[in-house]
């Protein structure tokens, strides 16, 4: 596949500011997807302004979502969600909302890589235990930035360690560490075979690989055939979902090639400028027409 180096970009918060009016969709299409539909639509917490803020919940209750993404806090706050209280404050609110907690990340490894810090290494230990407490399958481990593994084969080594040392936790509790990276589909295949555990999976963000330059059709439904992606990102750089570069009718045709069920979140999606509530309730019409 084409391996064309890509701008190591990362997205930041978009703030609340005027905007023109967005492109409108079908009006028929569903805010709240019923329990017993194949996918629900959630959003990275960080994408809508509040990460690790119980705030996201009714941010998330407000666009029309059906879940979000929770981000386990950062280096500064010591990784807060590790707290028995934050995490019954975090339940009680998705309770109150109806905003469930559709996963679990630690962005934070972008700026302490799992592949050389300790500190990286607890985290993601104790993020098994806070995951199983919220009631999510899947963790997001980040792999971009300083953490990133493109062309590192020797950090690479370590994660791989790494993980198995903690995959066995994961796969007594049920849940799924999920890699997100810059790494081809074949150089994820690479690190789960070498760790050996049905507790690791990718984490498919088909921005990313567009970015990369890889053909995301042919590695959705390659990977998804051995069963080794757990969830999705739906994003966009710059643009709203559907307006960029990746052609989201045929990823979903690629999905229900593989048979995908679960949580899709968005990511990113906010063009520079506009609105993020309208951005993202846009977004949000934009995937259940998708994904209808």
């Amino acid at each position: 596949m084409n391996r064309r180096t890509a701008l190591r970009q990362t997205l930041g918060f978009i703030g609340l500011s005027t905007t023109a009016s967005l492109p409108v969709l079908n009006a028929k299409s569903s805010l709240q997807n019923p329990n017993n539909q194949r996918f629900r639509v959630g959003a990275c917490d960080w994408s809508i302004g509040q990460s690790s803020k119980i705030e996201a919940f009714d941010v998330a209750k407000t666009i029309g979502l059906d879940g979000i993404q929770v981000n386990l806090g950062s280096e500064k706050n010591d990784m807060h969600l590790r707290r028995k209280d934050l995490q019954k404050a975090w339940r009680e609110a998705a309770k109150r909302t109806g905003v469930q907690i559709g996963g679990l990340a630690l962005g934070e490894l972008n700026n302490i890589p799992y592949k050389s810090d300790p500190r990286a290494e607890q985290w993601v230990q104790d993020s098994v235990g806070v995951a199983k407490a919220l009631g999510a399958k899947n963790i997001l481990l980040a792999f971009f930035n300083k953490g990133d593994l493109k062309n590192d084969p020797q950090g690479t080594q370590v994660v791989i360690e790494r993980l198995k040392a903690v995959a066995p936790k994961a796969e007594k509790a049920g849940i799924v560490l999920a890699i997100e990276s810059w790494l081809s589909a074949e150089e994820h295949m690479a690190i789960i075979d070498a760790v050996a555990s049905p507790a690791v999976k990718v984490y498919y963000d088909v921005c990313n690989s567009t970015v990369m330059g890889y053909d995301i059709l042919k590695e959705i439904r390659w990977l998804g055939k051995q069963k080794q992606i757990c969830e999705f990102h739906f994003k966009e750089n710059s643009y709203l979902l559907g307006q960029g570069k990746v052609n989201y009718p045929e990823v979903r045709k690629a999905i229900d090639a593989i048979q995908y069920g679960g949580w899709v979140h968005i990511e990113g999606a906010v063009p520079e400028g506009k609105n993020m509530l309208e951005s993202y309730t846009y977004n949000n019409k934009f995937v259940r027409e998708i994904l209808a």
